[in-house]
C-alpha cells in the first residue's frame, strides 16, 4: 500500500513510518521538512496522489485552548479535504484515552475537535485512543523542573511504549476502516510520580518531586479517568522493559 504519515518527523510519526516500511509499504512523509504544510495545504495534493490511507500523528505546539483547537481543527479539515480530492480510502487518527471525560486540558480539547471533524467528515475513518506513553512522566516533569525540583500531578495511568503505538497504527491503517477502535494501553497501571522517580533514577539524576494538582493537570484527571476501558487492547512492552532499552544500566 501507499500510505501517508502526517507528522512523519515526530516521535510517533517516525516510528510508524519505519514500521510501515519494514512491512513493505510505500510511505509518504507529510511534514514541513518534506515540503508539505498541513496548516496551509501547501504540497498536500501532490503528496497524497495515489495514496491509499493516511495516519494522522500530528502534534500541536504548546498554546492556549483556543489556539490548540484552531490548530487541530485547521490541520484536520485541510487533510480531510485533500484526502477526499485524492480518493484516499482510510483516515487513521492517533487519539488519547479518556479525553471526553476531562475538562480544562488544552491538548485534549484539540483532540476532541479532531475526532469531531473526522467522525463528520467525508473519508472513512478509524480513531485509535491510546493511553499516555512511557516517556510521559519525564516530559511533564521537564516542564516544571528548576534547580533539581519539579512538580507533577499524581496521575493514575496505564502507559504504553511509543514503539507499540507505532505498531498498532501501522496495523490499523493497512486494514479496513473501523470507526472507533477499542482503547489501546500498556500492560500495567502506574503512578505518574513513581514513573518520574524511576526514570530519573535510571538517568542517574537526583530530583525532588512534589506531587500536586496545582499545575497543568487538574483534579478532573484524578482517579481512573485516564485508564483504558475493560475491552482494551493491551500492548506487550512494560515500563521497566522500555526503561531498560532507554537506559541499559537501569534496574528493574
Amino acid at each position: 500500500m501507499r500510505i501517508a504519515v502526517a507528522g512523519a518527523t515526530g516521535k510517533i510519526g517516525s516510528l510508524t513510518a519505519a514500521a510501515l516500511e519494514r512491512a513493505g509499504h510505500d510511505v509518504v512523509p507529510i511534514s514541513r521538512t518534506h515540503g508539505v504544510d498541513v496548516l496551509t495545504g501547501t504540497g498536500l495534493d501532490d503528496a497524497l496522489a495515489g495514496v491509499d490511507a493516511v495516519v494522522d500523528a500530528l502534534n500541536a505546539p504548546p498554546a492556549d485552548e483556543a489556539a490548540t483547537v484552531e490548530f487541530f481543527g485547521t490541520t484536520t479539515r485541510t487533510l480531510l479535504a485533500a484526502e477526499e480530492r485524492a480518493g484516499v480510502g482510510h483516515h487513521v487518527l492517533l487519539s488519547i484515552v479518556g479525553i471526553h471525560g476531562i475538562s480544562g486540558n488544552n491538548h485534549y480539547a484539540g483532540k476532541r475537535e479532531q475526532e469531531r471533524l473526522i467522525e463528520a467528515g467525508p473519508v472513512p475513518w478509524t480513531i485509535v485512543p491510546f493511553t499516555q506513553f512511557h516517556d510521559f512522566a519525564a516530559m511533564v516533569t521537564g516542564w516544571t523542573e528548576q534547580d533539581g525540583v519539579a512538580t507533577i500531578a499524581p496521575l493514575l495511568v496505564q502507559p504504553i511504549a511509543p514503539a507499540d503505538v507505532a505498531e498498532v497504527l501501522a496495523e490499523v491503517v493497512t486494514g479496513r476502516p473501523q470507526g472507533r477502535h477499542v482503547d489501546v494501553a500498556g500492560s500495567e497501571t502506574q503512578d505518574l510520580v513513581d514513573m518520574a522517580r524511576r526514570t530519573y533514577q535510571a538517568r542517574g539524576k537526583d530530583i525532588t518531586l512534589i506531587p500536586t494538582w496545582r499545575g497543568v493537570f487538574g483534579t478532573s484527571m484524578a482517579g481512573e479517568v485516564l485508564l483504558p476501558g475493560p475491552d482494551a487492547r493491551i500492548a506487550p512492552t512494560t515500563f521497566d522493559e522500555w526503561l531498560r532499552t532507554q537506559h541499559p544500566s537501569a534496574q528493574a
